[in-house]
């Protein structure tokens, strides 16, 4: 048991000063103000320091040099493991290790990865999101076309079968029977619409089969326009669908992002969409693979010699930083994007996405410049 104590702390709902946070056996034990701290406890000074929940990042691609995909060599326990560790310097405890279109065989070694991690690593992996197979190629961007496809019934039996692991599939809903996507939510998976050309009605129907979430708004989907919504307007005006968006100021304009928040309040969440520059320093960045491609990282831009975006160099850290100083959003809120929105998006906010009494001790410290100081992972204090 010990506490944390000189922080700023904010809680997902309120911000505290003068308290202290108490830690044991890897759950927050309490809250209590500072003049209430029991005199036997170890404490942890944070010298001022920004006390937040631990960041929760629902697509990532790869991060710290690798990446999960594209060959059966990469989709292993180890690159989840570097993964992890690249997220915990940047204040991410827990994130969806995202698997663009693939053939059957590397879906189904990236569950068996996913699982074997989970097995000797509590709360951090938060299980499987597979971005693809069953999407529009018209809107495919980086993703390999000859890997499109829509689901057998053998593959709807597997992924429902493995919903333990699989929590979020990304998927075009025009191009699919309404009952694949309403099993494949009963099974407990959060369903997405993303890469997609669907119009505004396809999209809601999509909805009213069980689709919850929109995939990176903005990318891989057909513009709003006067006479067509299609899948943007659709999202604006479905205020308990969730989406994603990608802050690096490339993906998306800043006024979008500030337009995006006003209609979706609550519903909008931060993902960096992270490949293998993201969490490097500059002078370690390279060129990489990426869907059976050469990415060419400039500028903090990652492009195939198209110059399609594939994905990009963001950290959960940094998303933060610049929608607070791009977009303008205040810092708590800013937070909860990073936090408690996306943990009630997968159905994960019982036990993480807050500072709360009985939840994970996953938590991070940072300064007023965005610098990860510690992060705290069930409980085990690790300093950056």
């Amino acid at each position: 048991m010990y506490a944390l104590i000189n922080s700023r702390m904010y809680t997902g709902y309120d911000i505290l000063d003068h308290h202290v946070l108490i830690v044991d056996d890897g759950y927050i034990k309490a809250i209590h103000p500072l003049n209430e701290l029991p005199l036997y406890i170890k404490t942890y000074d944070l010298s001022g320091l920004i006390l937040s929940p631990g960041f929760i990042d629902l697509q990532l691609n790869g991060c710290g040099g690798v990446q999960f995909n594209d060959n059966i060599e990469s989709i292993t326990v180890q690159t989840l493991e570097n993964m992890n560790n690249t997220n915990r310097c940047f204040g991410c405890t827990n994130f969806l290790p995202t698997l663009i279109t693939s053939h059957d065989v590397l879906i189904q070694k990236a569950v068996e990865s996913v699982r074997i991690f989970l097995k000797h690593n509590q709360n951090q992996v938060l299980g499987l999101h597979l971005e693809g197979p069953f999407i529009n190629i018209k809107k495919k961007g980086i993703h390999n076309a000859s890997l499109i496809r829509t689901p057998t019934k053998k593959m709807i039996h597997y992924l429902c079968k493995n919903s333990d692991i699989i929590k979020k599939i990304t998927l075009a809903p025009e191009l699919l029977d309404m009952i694949v996507i309403e099993k494949l939510k009963e099974s407990g998976i959060c369903i997405s619409v993303g890469h997609s050309n669907a119009t505004y009605q396809e999209t809601k129907l999509g909805f009213l089969a069980g689709v919850t979430f929109g995939t990176h708004l903005f990318n891989a989907m057909p513009a709003l326009t006067a006479r067509e919504p299609g899948v943007i307007g659709a999202i604006f005006d479905s205020y308990h669908i969730y989406c994603s968006i990608i802050a690096d100021g490339i993906h998306v304009h800043w006024s979008n992002i500030k337009y995006s928040k006003k209609i979706k309040e609550k519903h909008l969440i931060l993902i960096t969409d992270g490949t293998s520059p993201s969490g490097l320093p500059s002078d370690q960045i390279t060129n990489f693979i990426f869907a059976g491609e050469t990415i060419f990282h400039h500028n903090n831009t990652c492009i195939n010699k198209h110059g399609t975006l594939a994905g990009s160099n963001l950290t959960m850290i940094r998303s933060i930083q610049n929608i607070v100083e791009y977009a303008h959003i205040p810092l708590d809120e800013a937070l909860r994007m990073a936090t408690l929105y996306p943990a009630q998006a997968i159905g994960a906010h019982h036990y993480l996405g807050s500072l709360e009494i009985n939840k994970v001790a996953n938590l991070t410290a940072f300064n007023s410049q965005f610098q990860v100081k510690k992060t705290i992972v069930n409980g085990i204090i690790y300093t950056i």
